[in-house]
């Protein structure tokens, strides 16, 4: 491979920004729900409830119509109103860890900013302050705040510290490359470090979007990143950027996989001795 130069800033904002980082340092690759994924959903919850307030209404007028006054009916009406907007969404939430109808209908939940499941009060100050941003301005607040933030969140979310996780990812029915022929000799004896995990990434992204790519921008990110994993890699092989880093992900995969079987073989061989019971002990 020739010598490329050093990785600019374009190369370097390659990587994804919907990450998060556990406690355990382990990196999180998660989507947020767009703003148009969370007004379908908002709206078939806000359908769900309001059909629930208008049942609730049509019991109480056909069980208690004849004994109740005009305050008293009024009073029914928030009770009611209270009910189905506040009491209902909360409880959903927090027995669902952040599920609703329209969040199951769109492949949604509501976590937390760190990625745990939601508790009592975040779905308490949601549903409290979605009276006012959904309700009472028909949606229109909560699309203006989410539209202003990179994860799409409305005024509840903000106040509360939590964002909807959109779930359904499609599945990746995409073929890895293959090794390059010209890099067979190479593969047999060339020594790969293990690449920094947020490396490791975009060198896979690239490799997945490459093919949709110009051919000025895919040879400009390809030399960027060939650079950055050229360290890692002894010897270099006398071939473009993108097939050197076709030819380290295949060799990395390859490599992986047989570390994987190896070990499930150990374990296997194992198993006996791990489980079995000591000295003939009998099990009852």
């Amino acid at each position: 491979m020739k010598e490329t130069a050093r990785p600019t800033d374009r190369a370097a904002d390659f990587d994804s920004d919907d990450e998060l980082v556990t406690g355990e340092a382990v990196a999180l690759d998660v989507r947020p729900a767009s703003v148009i994924l969370r007004g379908a959903g908002a709206i078939i919850d806000a359908i769900a409830y309001l059909a629930l307030y208008l049942l609730i209404l049509l019991g109480f007028y056909l069980s208690f119509a004849a004994y109740t006054d005009a305050a008293l009916t009024q009073a029914l009406n928030v009770v009611a109103l209270v009910f189905s907007l506040v009491v209902v969404p909360v409880l959903v939430e927090t027995l669902t860890h952040g599920r609703s109808l329209g969040k199951f209908a769109i492949g949604a939940r509501i976590v937390r900013d760190d990625g745990g499941a939601i508790s009592l009060r975040h779905a308490f100050i949601r549903a409290l302050t979605g009276v006012l941003e959904i309700i009472m301005t028909v949606g229109g607040l909560a699309a203006i705040t989410a539209l202003l933030n990179g994860r799409s969140k409305r005024l509840g979310d903000l106040l509360a510290g939590t964002y909807s996780q959109h779930e359904r990812v499609q599945r990746n029915k995409k073929v890895p490359r293959p090794l390059p022929d010209a890099l067979l000799p190479w593969s047999q004896t060339v020594d790969i470090a293990r690449l920094p995990d947020r490396l490791a990434r975009r060198v896979a992204q690239y490799l997945r979007q490459s093919s949709h790519m110009t051919p000025v921008t895919r040879e400009h990110l390809a030399q960027s990143l060939a650079a950055e994993v050229a360290p890692f890699v002894w010897p270099l092989p006398d071939a473009p950027a993108e097939y050197f880093l076709v030819g380290v992900a295949a060799v990395r995969r390859e490599r992986e996989y047989t570390a994987l079987i190896l070990e499930r073989e150990r374990l296997a061989r194992l198993a006996p001795v791990l489980t079995g019971l000591p000295h003939g002990f009998p099990n009852r």
